[in-house]
């Protein structure tokens, strides 16, 4: 499968894996909280930084009716409306996020809620787009992201096949070329008996595409798993520290646990390597520590070998184990001592 291209930077299989750092409500509504996790995000060696661009008025209604109300989860009692005005990255804010980012050297990136979100990073020149899991289905907003023929990401939590189906073709009508699916499963957080890694090789096997992980479950061991399975594209919520709360601080990593996340993916990745069955330099130096055949009492020429005097031991310097039933019974061509890693040249003709 062809790399996709994201601010330069190659994302695919043959790639080391692509980690993004999503910064959503994170910030508290402090910019200068904001400008922190970029230069965290950076220091822990993070691909790209994603933010979400909405605001409480693009993307609810400001209503008390019940269907407004979140029942249940970590946003229990929460009006929609209120939720999204303490979570959301004010418009103003994303100008000099955008330049500090690309002034620290880390790719920025954001999912836009609606079209005039779409205006505004376009604005800005991002270098990709994010669909959101909850958003996936609106394929009027795909399509005009899609238009942008900028790299997608599409979030597929909640979603049917047959949905992630429609939200492709739709990707696909609107223009888009470039397009990486992530699994997903939307709870906030996600328990790992839930996350069905090997979905992702499905959804990049059925669906002709890229895939990663859009990873909501507590601490990186998901995460790297994903990456033995196929993930090219990891993303994780991050904080500068859980204690500090915020919208969605209780699943975030913090700076230390984001660093371990980045070389945990790029280890593994590492590590899958290709098909081999050859003699790795790490393992060369240890081939004299397997079994071979060796002279285990002294010996005179014309001496039959048998159990007393020929053994299977280490070091690995004589013969394979495996000739030790046909030279049972053969005799020595010369004196042998004790200690002696036996050669064909020590052993008569049947």
């Amino acid at each position: 499968m062809d790399s996709i291209i994201i601010d330069g930077r190659p994302v695919g299989p043959g790639n080391p894996p692509y980690v993004v750092a999503e910064m959503s409500g994170n910030h508290n509504g402090d910019i200068n909280r904001a400008f922190a996790l970029l230069d965290a995000a950076k220091a822990s060696g993070a691909d790209a930084v994603k933010l979400q661009t909405y605001t409480a008025d693009t993307i609810t209604i400001d209503h008390d009716g019940p269907d407004f109300v979140i029942q249940g989860g970590l946003w229990d009692g929460r009006k929609l409306h209120d939720l999204y005005a303490e979570a959301h990255t004010p418009w103003a804010w994303h100008k000099p996020l955008f330049e500090r980012a690309r002034a620290l050297g880390i790719t920025i990136f954001s999912s836009p809620f609606d079209a005039t979100a779409v205006d505004l990073l376009e604005s800005l020149d991002a270098p990709a787009y994010k669909v959101a899991s909850f958003e996936m289905m609106d394929l009027p907003l795909v399509r005009r992201i899609a238009a942008t023929g900028k790299p997608m990401i599409i979030s597929t939590g909640l979603a049917t096949l047959e949905e992630i189906r429609e939200a492709v073709a739709a990707a696909r009508d609107g223009g888009c070329r470039d397009l990486i699916l992530l699994h997903c499963v939307s709870g906030y957080p996600t328990a790992p008996e839930d996350a069905n890694l090997r979905t992702i090789a499905h959804l990049a096997e059925s669906l002709g595409v890229q895939a990663g992980l859009s990873d909501h479950t507590m601490g990186i061991a998901v995460s790297v798993a994903s990456v033995a399975l196929g993930a090219s594209f990891i993303e994780k919520h991050f904080t500068l520290k859980r204690a500090d709360g915020g919208p969605d601080a209780a699943f975030s990593l913090e700076p230390d646990e984001l660093k371990a996340l980045v070389e945990g993916c790029r280890t593994a990745w590492a590590a899958l390597g290709r098909v081999s069955y050859d003699l790795k330099p790490s393992e060369s130096g240890n081939l004299q520590f397997r079994r071979s055949l060796y002279v285990t009492a002294d010996m005179a020429a014309g001496e039959t070998f048998s159990a007393a005097n020929l053994r299977s031991i280490r070091p690995g310097f004589g013969l394979a184990p495996k000739h030790l039933p046909e030279i049972m019974g053969r005799r020595a061509t010369r004196p042998l001592s004790r200690g002696t890693p036996l050669g064909w040249d020590m052993v008569t003709p049947e």
